[in-house]
């Protein structure tokens, strides 16, 4: 018999879920039917796994060691796992803040946000790892729950990265962007000199062999509605420091949106002016996309941000056009 003792981190979610973590190798016809044979209970209690768990609850799982052994995550492979992420270091991430629910970094360029393939290592990797060492994360809750980064950026844009560290603080951070409660800022360094505030608003369609975004002007199928506004911080001669208010959040959508008006994020190779980035790249050595996750204001009113690279600071300061 094994005993599981349900935390804050498994609270609020429904037991087949958990079990189909903690017996990720067992089918779920076969899960559903220890739970009508008794052989798995919750405080006692014959189950159907519908149920809501809460922090205290008391999960019995009547199986033999053997069926255990060989419906559980492998214990060692979980723990070479554990261990590795462990030694991962922060290549370059700075945590900006941090409570018993949320974390909040600030993610260099050339770096996932998430993994795209297996063997990637990403932001999320890199922050379980920093969990791991400050001891937020335990070996037994990795086996059930694993902390997530909740938005995406592109591999080369810089800025915010959102983390849920608790089951709480990932629904709560999820829920604030699904509703859009939580409010996301950029900066950005585009091309021409931009001096007047603007609302755009548009269609967006996905090219899933390219892996590239169109801005339309008409609504067509399979396009989605967008809509980004930004404000000058500063013009400088041939380029301009923007403020972007992200006010529905699509693939690319600023990179493809800015470069739609005639204002290019320098650095960007997929929607960027090639000339404009050469002139760049030769002068400042700019070798991505100029895209920068600022600031973050959430709706108890707290507010966070992260500073601008050092790139940005360079360019404004200098460029003269």
């Amino acid at each position: 018999m094994q005993e599981l003792h349900v935390t804050a981190n498994e609270a609020g979610q429904r037991l087949d879920k958990l079990l189909a973590k903690f017996l990720n190798q067992a089918p779920k016809s076969f899960l559903y039917k220890m739970m009508r044979k008794k052989n798995i209970t919750c405080n006692g209690k014959k189950v159907t796994g519908k149920e809501s768990l809460k922090k205290g609850d008391i999960i019995r799982v009547f199986f033999s060691e053997e069926t255990l052994t060989k419906f559980m995550r492998d214990a060692k492979a979980l723990q070479q796992e554990y261990e590795m992420l462990q030694e991962l270091p922060m290549k370059g991430l700075k945590v900006i803040y941090e409570d018993e629910d949320i974390l909040i970094a600030d993610k260099p360029y050339n770096m996932l946000s998430q993994k795209a393939k297996e063997q990637d290592l990403s932001a999320n990797e890199y922050l379980l790892g920093y969990l791991i060492r400050s001891g937020a994360l335990s070996l037994e809750t990795f086996g059930t729950f694993r902390p997530s980064v909740c938005n995406r950026l592109d591999r080369n844009t810089t800025g915010l990265l959102l983390m849920g560290k608790t089951l709480a603080g990932a629904q709560m951070l999820s829920e604030g962007l699904r509703e859009r409660t939580i409010h996301k800022f950029y900066r950005a360094i585009v091309s021409g000199n931009v001096t007047k505030p603007v609302h755009l608003s548009g269609w967006l369609i996905k090219d899933e062999h390219t892996y590239q975004v169109k801005i339309l002007t008409q609504e067509q199928k399979d396009a989605v509605r967008i809509e980004t506004s930004y404000t000058s911080v500063q013009a400088k001669g041939t380029c301009s420091l923007l403020e972007i208010c992200l006010i529905t959040g699509k693939t690319h959508q600023i990179r493809a949106h800015l470069a739609s008006v005639g204002h290019p994020v320098i650095g960007d190779r997929k929607y960027g002016d090639p000339s404009v980035n050469h002139k760049f790249h030769g002068t400042f050595h700019v070798d991505h996309q100029l895209l920068h996750a600022y600031r973050l204001e959430f709706p108890d009113g707290r507010v966070f941000t992260a500073p601008m690279p050092e790139i940005f600071k360079e360019i404004i300061e200098k460029e003269r056009g």
